[in-house]
């Protein structure tokens, strides 16, 4: 690529080794300078301090300044958009997860797709593409003509939902709306189980797809068991349960609306079974108030307690506090599936609290199985921090 308009930012001395290592952030600190005359979400040139280019990106303000796109002087066109989207529907492919039992998966998981601050998850015909830079914000038409251009993926509409995700210094006021069609129902199929998913008004992009692999394990664990899903939001992992037979499932959300959800999707695909019941609770109030060995079978997946450093040592306060009900609470010989989807916290740091709980317990306590995103969540080896989900399937005597 030869495009003198392209603006280059040079790095300090020494502070190449992580670029030249494939690690796709750029940090302010590393620049010799921040540019004020650059607008957020430009493509640039990033140069070492001797001059030596490693590569190109999108410019944005914050701690981290820029996210390669190519280790390379690639053009940043329309045609490197639509082979990066090949190559990441490529995979999915391989994976198996486009087929009529299962419309749901993740098409683009960041930087973990060498798209870093892009997120596209596929429903049925609908894709909801999120951008988290500014950068994949100025290219989402690209993207979304992209996307239903794809061979064989099916897509016909491309819900852009970005109001939540972008930095709000940007001040880029995204419109949630649709880019290409339109409405066209909201049911999607997961391993044979339907779901309604509302990614007009839900949370992330309307539905977690990155807990399917974790939720059909669960099944296998359910028959004739007394499971409580807690946190459950749109009851995935209740309509598991209830699709591997357990004896009786109660969900637990602090709004009324996941409830309302949960409660519609375990009706669509088991209508009228009076196993399952829905509350509209705080979790923790939930937990100190149930008897003991009243269920044999606890899911505890919050949502994510820290999602900055500052708040670690809070975050890691509130795993072991809701662990540790857990535990206590817990009938002899139950499974506890117990996870933390943030990003802040390593995994060392979630099983250390995890750990605490159990020695708080004085109940004995074997892993079974340590879980983690599934494949269409990858992450790039270069770029651990992509590995943001931690689980752990506990058996507790």
């Amino acid at each position: 690529m030869t495009d003198n308009n392209i603006p280059t930012l040079r790095l300090r001395r020494g502070k190449e080794e992580s670029l030249d290592r494939l690690h796709p952030w750029v940090f302010s600190g590393a620049l010799t300078e921040m540019p004020r005359d650059i607008e957020e979400g430009t493509v640039v040139r990033v140069a070492a301090s001797d001059g030596r280019l490693i590569g190109v990106g999108h410019f944005q303000i914050g701690s981290i300044a820029v996210r390669m796109l190519d280790f390379a002087d690639t053009a940043i066109d329309d045609a490197f958009f639509a082979r990066r989207l090949a190559e990441a529907y490529a995979l999915r492919r391989t994976l198996g997860l486009r087929r009529p039992d299962n419309t749901a998966f993740r098409l683009v998981h960041g930087e973990g797709d060498f798209l870093p601050g892009l997120v596209v998850d596929v429903y049925g015909d609908t894709a909801v593409v999120q951008a988290h830079s500014p950068g994949m914000h100025f290219v989402r038409d690209t993207i979304a003509r992209a996307l239903t251009e794809l061979p064989g993926a099916g897509i016909a509409n491309v819900y852009y939902k970005s109001e939540t995700t972008l930095p709000y210094k940007a001040r880029l006021d995204p419109q949630n709306d649709y880019i290409i069609g339109s409405y066209s129902g909201n049911v999607a199929t997961e391993n044979g189980l339907k779901f309604h998913i509302d990614w007009l008004r839900g949370q992330k992009t309307g539905f977690f797809v990155d807990q399917r692999d974790n939720r059909a394990l669960l099944g296998r664990y359910s028959a004739g068991r007394r499971v409580l899903n807690m946190f459950c939001y749109t009851g995935g992992f209740s309509v598991y349960a209830l699709a591997g037979g357990a004896k009786e499932v109660v969900s637990v959300d602090s709004s009324a609306k996941a409830v309302a959800l949960t409660e519609a999707n375990a009706e669509l695909n088991f209508p009228g079974d009076t196993r399952h019941r829905a509350v509209a609770e705080d979790a923790f109030r939930h937990l100190d108030a149930m008897e003991h060995g009243a269920y044999d079978l606890i899911v505890l997946d919050p949502p994510a307690f820290a999602k900055h450093r500052s708040a670690l040592h809070n975050a890691l306060q509130g795993y072991r506090r809701l662990n540790a009900r857990a535990f206590e609470k817990i009938a002899p010989g139950g499974v506890l599936f117990t996870f933390s989807c943030s990003q802040a916290v390593s995994r060392e740091q979630f099983r250390v609290a995890v750990f605490s709980a159990a020695a708080q317990s004085r109940r004995r306590v074997r892993i079974l199985h340590q879980l983690t995103q599934p494949a269409d969540h990858p992450v790039s080896i270069y770029h651990p921090e992509g590995e943001y989900l931690k689980g752990l399937v506990l058996y507790v005597e």
